[in-house]
């Protein structure tokens, strides 16, 4: 009887065990901005779930560090982030609170192709600093910089789908070293975001193919590798962050390439006050529009990458009235 009982304990207990749902064990993936997770949630399909830091409409350029991040953290197996370059609030936690965990810092991927920021308040068109970083980041000053100085590198590398191919590549290896028993789970997961992202960027050069020539400004130096990409043609950013104040001097210069080229609108982003944009097009012909680089609007998930891209061209034909 009680050789019974313990196997009925045994059953009940395996039973249950195969009950579990399949993410139970599941790497702990930690990932620093929207985009990305939904890159990293495409390539985690039906394993598990990664864990978002920075969410809603907040930004990375002055996100400040909740007690549920540093947990999520000290949890953390794997932490996805872009660099210090865009989240420098995550430098001194990453140390303090997931020394054991793995980073894969994607400003260091080889596979990257990486732009230079630019310099100034205006831009010659087409402007797009095109050239391959050597990815060697030692020595490199992230202090914080006066009005017109710029970080050597254009951080915002998602906007580039071809980039975002690299990020679900990295992501899926990563994965796949800290849960040899998914492998073949997200690598197969990864070959079918690659597929996504190869028609998604067929249709966004489609789309895009008749703004080529029209000049716009937008908010922040954050869509480099969107215009490179897509052929646009920004002339100038009013501010070099968006935690920081343009100049007088600034504003001024983009007031005028805006009347000098005729510049068709100047584009705000909606976690920033909209009133320098307002300020920047008084007394000229351009219109006003919204670009959201990071899905301060949408909800978190795999479906947030592709709808931001799109979202991007069609705010871009909207404003440049293609």
């Amino acid at each position: 009887m009680r050789l019974t009982a313990l196997s009925a304990v045994l059953t009940a207990a395996l039973a249950a065990t195969a009950s579990l749902p399949a993410w139970a064990e599941a790497p702990k993936v930690v990932v620093s901005i929207k985009p990305i997770h939904s890159l990293v949630a495409s390539v985690m399909h039906g394993v598990g779930e990664p864990t978002l830091l920075v969410r809603g409409g907040a930004s990375p350029h002055s996100y400040t560090m909740k007690p549920s991040d540093a947990k999520a953290l000290s949890a953390a197996d794997l932490v996805v982030w872009v660099g210090p370059e865009l989240e420098g609030f995550l430098e001194k936690p990453l140390q303090a609170n997931a020394p054991k965990a793995t980073r894969l810092t994607l400003m260091d991927l080889k596979s990257l192709t990486l732009l230079q920021a630019r310099e100034g308040g205006a831009w010659e068109p087409h402007d797009h600093g095109h050239e391959h970083h050597d990815h060697d980041h030692k020595g490199h000053d992230h202090k914080d910089h006066d009005d017109d100085d710029h970080e050597e590198l254009n951080s915002h590398i998602w906007l580039d789908p071809a980039n975002a191919r690299a990020i679900v590549t990295a992501t899926a290896d990563a994965l796949a070293a800290k849960d040899p028993a998914d492998a073949e789970t997200y690598r197969t997961n990864a070959a079918r975001t690659l597929q996504a992202l190869d028609t998604l960027d067929a249709e966004l050069k489609a789309t895009l193919a008749p703004l080529k020539d029209k000049p716009f400004v937008v908010f922040h130096d954050a869509y480099q590798y969107f215009e490179a990409r897509y052929d646009l043609s920004a002339v100038g950013s009013i501010t070099v962050s968006p935690d920081r104040r343009p100049s007088a001097k600034r504003l001024s210069a983009i007031r005028a390439k805006i009347a000098g080229l005729n510049a068709a609108c100047v584009f705000s982003e909606p976690q920033f006050e909209p009133t320098l944009v307002r300020t920047v097009v008084e007394g000229t012909t351009a219109k006003t529009g919204v670009l959201d680089p990071e899905g301060a609007d949408l909800p978190e998930g795999e479906a947030l990458y592709p709808t931001l891209m799109r979202n991007l061209a069609a705010s871009l034909r909207g404003c440049l009235g293609a």
